[in-house]
């Protein structure tokens, strides 16, 4: 469908107006600390960085699969898809301010605005509208729906690993999944209401920003890079691949993930602006406050799970921290140490049978 919407907005005159437009650097702008906060931030979102989903995903891949290869493609094809995703668009935007005769700045919008405002104004405008919006519309379900079925099933993924005495039986998933779908529904009809895109953009700018995935990369890499240990996953990957990788990943996950999301996250916050919607809609007080409680409420968890492990373990303060930064050195990790801790297992069975 993407490719299709990309014949049909480069064939449109003034599409190479906005295509200009998308790929002429402007070296003035990398300067600017505010290119480089919306640049990570795209990553992360794009790549599902600090959301759980590939983690999910990747934990029924067999032992033996090629994370690394995996990686690898990701990285290439998520970044050609975008590359002609932004053809698409801005050959449709060039197209609209060609129409409009006004600059190109003046159409391309961000957010939400793109798809749901600028976009369909310009599919209005072509021969057979009502074709090229249904194409449109039905790419933007379609986008919609994989996300949430990764989404979910991360969310599910970890609640069943969480309690797999209870959910691990014959029809309790598939029970617990109509729960949880049903429960986003009813929570969620307020954005189809008159009102729903203020209440969207605020879920939007607050609950999902830059700021939350920024803060929550901080623990994950140094939990990953410190704590489980950065060799240890070195081990790991080449007990799967048969391949150690590249020393570089090593320092992005101890030294370099770690201070880019740091910086990221104190950045965020000493530039942060209030949300205004179309850049003229001031929002109240109370929906403000409402906004930083639904930032607070996904990353806050990190640390007050932390506290609440730190307050109910055993042992003094230091006794405890030490217990919490360690992994488990029983956890079979490799090949040989399953075989090893299986070998264990049954030697002590056959004891205890003796």
């Amino acid at each position: 469908m993407l490719v299709v919407l990309l014949i049909r907005g480069l064939t449109l005159p003034g599409a190479l107006q906005g295509v200009v437009f998308y790929l002429y650097p402007e070296p003035a702008r990398l300067y600017d600390p505010q290119v480089w906060m919306e640049a990570g931030t795209q990553i992360f979102f794009s790549f599902s960085v600090c959301f759980g989903s590939l983690i999910a995903q990747c934990s029924y891949n067999q032992y033996k699969n090629n994370c690394y290869r995996d990686c690898l493609w990701l990285c290439l094809l998520n970044s050609a898809t975008s590359l002609v995703a932004g053809f698409a668009v801005f050959s449709v935007l060039g197209f609209m301010a060609n129409r409009q005769g006004v600059p190109i700045e003046e159409v391309a919008e961000s957010g939400p605005g793109l798809a749901f405002i600028a976009y369909p104004q310009a599919v209005a405008m072509m021969p057979l509208p009502q074709l090229w919006a249904v194409c449109f519309f039905i790419m933007i379900i379609l986008l919609g729906l994989d996300t949430q079925f990764v989404g979910i099933e991360s969310i599910i993924t970890s609640v069943m690993d969480m309690f797999p005495m209870v959910l691990r039986r014959a029809g309790r998933r598939e029970m617990f999944l109509l729960l949880f779908c049903l429960t986003c529904l009813f929570g969620q009809l307020i954005m189809i209401t008159e009102g729903g895109m203020y209440v969207f953009q605020l879920f939007d700018y607050y609950a999902c920003n830059g700021a939350c995935i920024f803060f929550l990369s901080v623990f994950e890499s140094l939990a990953m890079g410190w704590i489980f240990g950065a060799e240890r996953m070195f081990d790991v990957i080449e007990d799967m691949t048969k391949s150690r990788p590249n020393y570089m990943f090593m320092l992005c996950w101890k030294y370099l993930t770690p201070l880019v999301s740091l910086v990221s996250f104190v950045y965020s916050l000493v530039e942060y602006k209030p949300l205004t919607f179309n850049r003229w809609y001031v929002y109240p007080d109370w929906a403000y406050a409402l906004g930083w409680l639904l930032a607070l409420s996904s990353i806050l968890l990190v640390p007050g799970w932390a506290l609440c492990r730190m307050y109910f373990g055993k042992g003094n303060l230091k006794q405890r921290w030490h217990q919490l930064c360690s992994p488990d050195k029983n956890l079979p990790l490799t090949c040989k140490q399953q075989t090893k801790i299986q070998g264990t297992t049954l030697t002590t069975e056959v004891e205890d049978t003796n």
